[in-house]
């Protein structure tokens, strides 16, 4: 069954969530920089994190509780501040984020988790948290999903938020999410299972689901969603994607081989991908979003290494945001990524323009070759004549915003 969209849904769409989001002087700028997210009910959890080997703290931490398998209560996150690279202290202060939460919520230190995003290297300003759970805990509500949405940008232009309903047992579950992320976006997320700017991603859902197959949707959903986006090849410290079933719906609980299984994964991966895919339309100084499918690959390992050497080539990105079609920077890229090609078979389309045949040019007027690339969004197909395999990646052109957008992220 179709899953449907919610108008002006969120995170806190599905029932038996609250969220808040509060100034607590994290950021020079005075907006919204602290969300608290609560269940209602303890939820079950599943997550994904950051690959970079400089995990910042809060994720050390989250890693650590997820991987107990006990259900949660509520997450906590601070934008303005990394807490990354801060060493046993900053361990400390995650943990302490998270107690301090907790008491206020009158639930256990290890049902919250934290999050933090901003500035790497600098030490966690305690007495802010302090004054963000204060503010937080009294401000909870249904509808402070979009609150919660502004507090966690950095460089984000706007709040990103959705929702989906869908039936399960006869009964209307719903998924909501929020995410935030414009710059330092290349997530190479890794599963987590029981046993500077920052993309953070938390999903919803009211369905009872057992953990397990929570965390199997989450995985499912990653290449088709925050594992296929990059803005600037960077993949960040604090990257995490947390997902949060509270079961208020009151469906049989949702496993593997419950017959609405399928419409569940199809709606968890259907929300995801709409998020990254917001992420990347609101990147830093990003003019164009671009959808790069890479075919022909001898395996699918080498379509994907092909893609995100296309998606990230600085030449690539700076053509499209001049809408320069020299294709001959995309075929570059494709051969310096160390995959197999056939030059005698390449082929390359912009938005079902011919570009390139049998790895020449294919005769298409320049004028056209503009056209194709001068939209907000549109589509680049290269097919390397060698195999089956493909992968698809959403990537975005480089701007003289986003040079002065990181040139002043430290002052």
């Amino acid at each position: 069954m179709a899953c449907e969209w919610v108008e002006d849904g969120g995170v806190t769409t599905p029932a038996g969530f609250r969220a808040a989001g509060v100034v607590a002087g994290f950021k020079r700028s005075g907006r919204k920089d602290a969300m608290l997210l609560v269940s209602d009910r303890p939820a079950a959890v599943a997550a994904a994190f950051t690959s970079n080997r400089y995990a910042a703290a809060p994720v050390q931490y989250d890693r650590e509780i997820v991987g107990q398998g006990r259900p949660v209560r509520a997450v906590f996150v601070n934008s303005g501040n990394a807490n990354a690279c801060t060493g046993a202290q900053g361990l400390a202060n995650a943990r302490q984020m998270a107690a301090l939460a907790a008491d206020a919520l009158g639930v256990l230190p290890a049902e919250v988790l934290v999050s933090s995003t901003g500035r790497i290297g600098v030490p966690l300003p305690m007495e802010k948290i302090r004054r963000a759970v204060e503010l937080a805990v009294p401000a909870l509500s249904p509808d402070g999903g979009h609150d919660a949405a502004e507090a966690i940008m950095t460089t984000d232009t706007r709040p990103k938020t959705a929702a989906v309903s869908f039936t399960v047992n006869g009964r209307t579950v719903t998924l909501g999410g929020t995410c935030k992320g414009a710059g330092m976006i290349a997530p190479k997320l890794i599963p987590c299972r029981p046993c500077q700017a920052t993309m953070l991603a938390y999903l919803t859902t009211d369905a009872a689901v057992e953990p397990a197959f929570l965390q199997a949707c989450l995985e499912t959903s990653l290449d088709l969603s925050f594992n296929r986006i990059t803005v600037d090849g960077d993949s960040s410290t604090n990257d995490t994607f947390l997902a949060l079933a509270n079961g208020q719906a009151g469906n049989r609980p949702l496993t593997d081989e419950h017959p609405d299984a399928p419409a569940f994964r199809d709606a968890f991966t259907t929300l995801a991908g709409r998020l990254a895919r917001e992420m990347v339309l609101d990147g830093e100084g990003v003019t164009r979003f671009v959808e790069l499918c890479v075919t022909g690959a001898r395996d699918n390992a080498q379509a994907r290494r092909c893609a995100e050497a296309i998606a990230n080539s600085l030449l690539c990105k700076t053509a499209w945001f001049g809408a320069d079609p020299n294709w001959g920077r995309i075929l570059c890229a494709a051969g310096y990524s160390g995959v197999e090609t056939d030059p005698a078979r390449t082929r390359l389309d912009y938005d079902g323009v011919p570009i390139v045949r049998d790895g020449m040019d294919a005769g298409t007027p320049e004028k056209d070759q503009v056209a194709a690339i001068s939209k907000r969004e549109f589509r680049i197909a290269l097919d390397l004549g060698v195999g089956d395999g493909t992968f698809t990646v959403w990537t975005c052109d480089l701007t003289y915003d986003y040079v002065k957008i990181n040139a002043d992220y430290h002052t």
